[in-house]
Protein backbone atom coordinates (compact mmCIF):
# COMPACT_ATOMS: atom_id res chain seq x y z
CA UNK A 1 0.00 0.00 0.00
CA UNK A 2 1.54 3.37 -0.85
CA UNK A 3 -0.73 6.02 0.69
CA UNK A 4 1.17 8.48 -1.79
CA UNK A 5 -1.03 11.58 -1.51
CA UNK A 6 -1.12 11.42 2.35
CA UNK A 7 2.30 10.68 3.06
CA UNK A 8 3.05 13.38 1.06
CA UNK A 9 1.16 15.83 3.44
CA UNK A 10 2.22 13.99 6.65
CA UNK A 11 5.89 15.44 4.97
CA UNK A 12 4.93 19.05 4.02
CA UNK A 13 3.81 18.99 7.94
CA UNK A 14 7.07 17.80 9.12
CA UNK A 15 9.12 19.49 6.82
CA UNK A 16 7.99 22.92 7.67
CA UNK A 17 7.63 22.35 11.17
CA UNK A 18 12.02 20.85 11.14
CA UNK A 19 12.55 23.90 9.10
CA UNK A 20 11.41 26.89 10.20
CA UNK A 21 11.35 28.39 13.27
CA UNK A 22 7.85 30.55 13.05
CA UNK A 23 4.84 28.13 11.66
CA UNK A 24 1.95 28.88 9.49
CA UNK A 25 0.83 25.17 11.32
CA UNK A 26 2.90 23.52 14.04
CA UNK A 27 2.76 19.41 13.55
CA UNK A 28 5.68 18.22 15.97
CA UNK A 29 4.82 14.84 15.26
CA UNK A 30 4.46 14.11 11.60
CA UNK A 31 8.06 13.61 11.46
CA UNK A 32 8.21 10.62 13.81
CA UNK A 33 5.49 9.38 12.13
CA UNK A 34 6.95 9.30 8.31
CA UNK A 35 10.18 7.58 10.07
CA UNK A 36 12.58 6.85 7.21
CA UNK A 37 9.85 7.62 4.46
CA UNK A 38 11.14 11.37 4.90
CA UNK A 39 14.03 10.94 3.56
CA UNK A 40 12.62 9.19 1.00
CA UNK A 41 9.93 11.51 -0.04
CA UNK A 42 12.36 14.18 0.07
CA UNK A 43 14.70 12.42 -2.22
CA UNK A 44 12.60 11.60 -4.52
CA UNK A 45 11.18 15.60 -4.86
CA UNK A 46 15.10 16.46 -5.56
CA UNK A 47 15.13 13.58 -8.66
CA UNK A 48 11.86 15.80 -9.67
CA UNK A 49 13.39 19.36 -9.73
CA UNK A 50 13.24 19.06 -13.39
CA UNK A 51 9.64 18.25 -13.52
CA UNK A 52 8.41 20.67 -10.59
CA UNK A 53 11.23 23.94 -11.37
CA UNK A 54 11.79 23.81 -15.63
CA UNK A 55 15.44 25.42 -15.52
CA UNK A 56 16.00 25.41 -11.49
CA UNK A 57 19.64 26.18 -11.03
CA UNK A 58 20.85 26.01 -7.59
CA UNK A 59 21.12 23.50 -4.89
CA UNK A 60 19.26 20.32 -4.07
CA UNK A 61 18.51 21.57 -0.88
CA UNK A 62 17.24 24.71 -2.59
CA UNK A 63 15.37 22.74 -4.92
CA UNK A 64 13.91 21.10 -2.53
CA UNK A 65 12.89 24.25 -0.34
CA UNK A 66 11.41 25.45 -3.39
CA UNK A 67 9.41 22.81 -4.40
CA UNK A 68 7.77 22.36 -1.04
CA UNK A 69 7.13 25.94 -0.32
CA UNK A 70 5.65 26.78 -3.31
CA UNK A 71 3.84 24.08 -4.92
CA UNK A 72 2.88 21.61 -1.72
CA UNK A 73 2.97 23.58 1.71
CA UNK A 74 0.37 26.75 1.05
CA UNK A 75 -2.45 24.44 0.60
CA UNK A 76 -1.41 21.46 3.67
CA UNK A 77 -0.67 24.06 5.91
CA UNK A 78 -3.21 26.84 5.70
CA UNK A 79 -6.27 24.42 5.64
CA UNK A 80 -4.63 22.61 8.68
CA UNK A 81 -3.62 25.74 10.42
CA UNK A 82 -7.10 27.22 9.79
CA UNK A 83 -9.20 23.44 10.63
CA UNK A 84 -7.20 22.94 14.10
CA UNK A 85 -7.99 26.54 14.93
CA UNK A 86 -11.62 26.03 14.87
CA UNK A 87 -10.89 22.96 16.28
CA UNK A 88 -9.65 25.10 18.97
CA UNK A 89 -12.44 27.38 19.70
CA UNK A 90 -15.23 24.35 19.26
CA UNK A 91 -13.97 22.44 22.25
CA UNK A 92 -12.78 25.26 24.46
CA UNK A 93 -16.98 25.83 23.93
CA UNK A 94 -18.20 22.39 25.31
CA UNK A 95 -17.57 20.63 21.97
CA UNK A 96 -15.91 16.95 22.91
CA UNK A 97 -16.28 15.17 19.83
CA UNK A 98 -13.60 15.52 16.94
CA UNK A 99 -14.43 13.14 13.76
CA UNK A 100 -11.21 13.22 11.02
CA UNK A 101 -12.79 11.87 7.78
CA UNK A 102 -9.75 10.51 5.46
CA UNK A 103 -7.63 11.46 8.44
CA UNK A 104 -4.75 10.03 6.27
CA UNK A 105 -1.59 10.83 8.92
CA UNK A 106 -2.76 13.40 10.99
CA UNK A 107 -1.24 13.72 13.91
CA UNK A 108 -3.64 15.90 16.29
CA UNK A 109 -4.51 12.50 18.55
CA UNK A 110 -0.71 12.63 18.98
CA UNK A 111 -0.35 16.43 19.93
CA UNK A 112 -4.24 16.40 21.59
CA UNK A 113 -3.56 17.98 25.40
CA UNK A 114 -7.05 17.32 26.63
CA UNK A 115 -8.38 13.54 27.35
CA UNK A 116 -11.81 14.99 27.48
CA UNK A 117 -12.04 15.48 23.79
CA UNK A 118 -12.59 11.97 21.85
CA UNK A 119 -11.18 11.66 18.66
CA UNK A 120 -12.40 9.41 15.68
CA UNK A 121 -10.45 8.56 12.62
CA UNK A 122 -12.51 7.72 9.48
CA UNK A 123 -10.22 6.36 6.49
CA UNK A 124 -9.37 3.01 4.68
CA UNK A 125 -8.20 0.01 6.62
CA UNK A 126 -5.20 -0.30 5.10
CA UNK A 127 -3.95 3.23 5.93
CA UNK A 128 -5.18 2.78 9.30
CA UNK A 129 -3.24 0.14 10.14
CA UNK A 130 0.00 1.06 8.53
CA UNK A 131 -0.73 4.43 10.91
CA UNK A 132 -0.46 1.83 13.75
CA UNK A 133 2.26 0.45 12.74
CA UNK A 134 3.81 3.72 12.69
CA UNK A 135 2.85 4.75 15.70
CA UNK A 136 4.37 1.84 17.43
CA UNK A 137 7.57 2.01 15.87
CA UNK A 138 7.70 5.51 16.84
CA UNK A 139 7.20 4.64 20.74
CA UNK A 140 4.15 7.32 20.35
CA UNK A 141 0.84 6.64 22.11
CA UNK A 142 -2.98 7.69 20.41
CA UNK A 143 -6.60 7.43 22.10
CA UNK A 144 -8.20 7.86 18.73
CA UNK A 145 -10.73 5.41 17.94
CA UNK A 146 -10.42 4.05 14.38
CA UNK A 147 -12.86 3.41 11.78
CA UNK A 148 -11.72 1.48 9.34
CA UNK A 149 -14.28 2.49 6.60
CA UNK A 150 -14.89 3.48 2.72
CA UNK A 151 -16.23 6.88 3.01
CA UNK A 152 -17.96 6.37 0.00
CA UNK A 153 -20.19 3.26 1.69
CA UNK A 154 -22.64 4.68 3.45
CA UNK A 155 -21.93 1.86 6.57
CA UNK A 156 -19.36 4.36 8.11
CA UNK A 157 -21.97 5.78 9.81
CA UNK A 158 -22.28 2.86 11.84
CA UNK A 159 -18.84 1.39 12.12
CA UNK A 160 -18.25 5.11 13.83
CA UNK A 161 -21.43 4.41 16.23
CA UNK A 162 -20.19 1.24 17.29
CA UNK A 163 -16.62 2.79 18.41
CA UNK A 164 -18.87 5.03 20.89
CA UNK A 165 -19.44 8.15 18.93
CA UNK A 166 -22.55 9.90 20.57
CA UNK A 167 -24.96 11.23 17.77
CA UNK A 168 -26.77 13.09 20.24
CA UNK A 169 -23.50 15.19 21.52
CA UNK A 170 -22.14 18.31 19.82
CA UNK A 171 -19.17 17.52 17.58
CA UNK A 172 -17.20 18.80 15.42
CA UNK A 173 -15.90 17.35 11.88
CA UNK A 174 -12.73 17.95 9.44
CA UNK A 175 -13.39 17.09 5.91
CA UNK A 176 -10.16 18.35 4.48
CA UNK A 177 -8.91 17.54 1.00
CA UNK A 178 -12.09 15.14 0.42
CA UNK A 179 -14.21 17.40 -2.08
CA UNK A 180 -11.56 17.48 -4.77
CA UNK A 181 -12.00 14.10 -5.37
CA UNK A 182 -15.56 13.34 -5.66
CA UNK A 183 -18.10 13.76 -7.92
CA UNK A 184 -20.38 16.41 -6.77
CA UNK A 185 -23.52 14.18 -6.12
CA UNK A 186 -21.08 11.89 -3.82
CA UNK A 187 -19.62 15.23 -1.99
CA UNK A 188 -23.35 15.65 -1.26
CA UNK A 189 -24.28 12.62 -0.43
CA UNK A 190 -21.49 12.53 2.02
CA UNK A 191 -22.13 15.89 3.80
CA UNK A 192 -25.84 14.57 4.21
CA UNK A 193 -24.99 11.46 6.03
CA UNK A 194 -22.57 13.77 8.11
CA UNK A 195 -25.62 15.99 8.77
CA UNK A 196 -27.21 13.17 10.04
CA UNK A 197 -24.97 11.93 12.54
CA UNK A 198 -24.48 15.52 14.19
CA UNK A 199 -27.02 17.70 16.49
CA UNK A 200 -27.70 21.32 16.10
CA UNK A 201 -24.83 23.45 17.23
CA UNK A 202 -22.48 21.09 15.45
CA UNK A 203 -20.14 22.25 13.15
CA UNK A 204 -17.74 20.82 9.85
CA UNK A 205 -14.81 22.54 8.34
CA UNK A 206 -13.06 22.35 4.74
CA UNK A 207 -11.61 23.18 1.92
CA UNK A 208 -12.72 22.89 -1.71
CA UNK A 209 -11.73 24.14 -4.97
CA UNK A 210 -13.07 26.93 -6.56
CA UNK A 211 -13.11 27.76 -10.26
CA UNK A 212 -10.21 30.06 -9.75
CA UNK A 213 -7.05 28.36 -11.08
CA UNK A 214 -3.58 28.91 -10.81
CA UNK A 215 -0.13 27.75 -12.13
CA UNK A 216 0.25 25.51 -8.12
CA UNK A 217 -3.42 24.22 -8.33
CA UNK A 218 -3.21 23.07 -11.76
CA UNK A 219 0.42 21.34 -11.14
CA UNK A 220 -1.70 20.03 -7.62
CA UNK A 221 -4.29 18.32 -10.17
CA UNK A 222 -0.93 16.79 -12.37
CA UNK A 223 0.79 15.36 -9.10
CA UNK A 224 -2.63 14.13 -7.49
CA UNK A 225 -3.55 12.03 -10.91
CA UNK A 226 0.12 10.66 -11.27
CA UNK A 227 -1.32 9.39 -7.77
CA UNK A 228 -4.23 7.75 -9.24
CA UNK A 229 -5.99 10.20 -7.47
CA UNK A 230 -8.39 12.41 -9.69
CA UNK A 231 -9.46 15.79 -9.01
CA UNK A 232 -13.25 15.38 -9.68
CA UNK A 233 -14.59 18.76 -9.13
CA UNK A 234 -14.81 22.62 -8.84
CA UNK A 235 -17.58 24.90 -7.26
CA UNK A 236 -18.57 28.20 -6.79
CA UNK A 237 -19.15 29.25 -2.97
CA UNK A 238 -22.99 30.13 -3.69
CA UNK A 239 -22.79 26.84 -5.13
CA UNK A 240 -21.58 25.27 -2.39
CA UNK A 241 -23.71 27.23 0.42
CA UNK A 242 -26.67 26.33 -1.56
CA UNK A 243 -25.02 22.63 -1.52
CA UNK A 244 -24.26 22.48 2.64
CA UNK A 245 -27.97 24.79 2.83
CA UNK A 246 -29.82 21.27 1.47
CA UNK A 247 -27.80 19.21 4.06
CA UNK A 248 -29.28 21.13 6.97
CA UNK A 249 -25.53 23.59 7.59
CA UNK A 250 -25.32 26.92 7.46
CA UNK A 251 -22.11 28.79 6.53
CA UNK A 252 -20.89 30.25 9.45
CA UNK A 253 -17.42 31.65 8.00
CA UNK A 254 -16.09 31.93 4.32
CA UNK A 255 -12.52 32.67 3.34
CA UNK A 256 -10.92 33.19 0.28
CA UNK A 257 -7.13 33.02 -0.28
CA UNK A 258 -5.82 36.22 0.21
CA UNK A 259 -7.83 35.53 3.88
CA UNK A 260 -6.11 32.31 4.72
CA UNK A 261 -2.84 34.44 3.69
CA UNK A 262 -3.89 37.21 6.37
CA UNK A 263 -4.90 35.25 8.93
CA UNK A 264 -2.16 32.34 8.87
CA UNK A 265 0.18 33.45 7.11
CA UNK A 266 1.29 36.97 8.22
CA UNK A 267 3.49 36.15 11.47
CA UNK A 268 5.81 33.35 9.05
CA UNK A 269 6.11 35.84 6.18
CA UNK A 270 7.45 38.42 8.75
CA UNK A 271 9.82 36.32 9.68
CA UNK A 272 10.89 34.44 7.07
CA UNK A 273 11.26 36.93 4.44
CA UNK A 274 13.33 35.03 2.15
CA UNK A 275 10.52 32.15 1.40
CA UNK A 276 7.58 33.97 1.53
CA UNK A 277 4.16 31.77 1.16
CA UNK A 278 0.84 32.91 0.15
CA UNK A 279 -2.44 30.44 0.23
CA UNK A 280 -2.93 28.85 -3.37
CA UNK A 281 -5.27 30.85 -5.53
CA UNK A 282 -7.80 28.14 -6.28
CA UNK A 283 -8.97 26.66 -2.89
CA UNK A 284 -11.59 28.22 -0.69
CA UNK A 285 -12.36 27.16 3.36
CA UNK A 286 -15.41 26.65 5.25
CA UNK A 287 -16.99 26.48 8.67
CA UNK A 288 -20.51 25.61 8.88
CA UNK A 289 -23.11 25.10 11.56
CA UNK A 290 -25.75 22.51 11.78
CA UNK A 291 -28.88 23.59 11.76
Amino acid sequence: MDNTTAKVSCFVRAYHYENNETHIFSDSMSARLLGDDFYQIAESMIQGIGFFLPGFEGTKEEGLRLIVDKQLSPSVLGRSAYCERKLLDETTNGCDQYIIFASGYDTFSLRNEKAAVKVYELDLPALLDDKRIRIDIAGLKTAAKYVPCDLSDESWVGKLLEKGFKASKKSYGSLLGISYYLEKDEWKELIRLVGDIMPTGSAICFDFPSTDESKETKMNKTLASGAGEQMKAQYLFTEMEKLLSECGFKVAEHLGPGDVTKRYFADYNSNSPDHPMSAPVGVDYVFAVRE
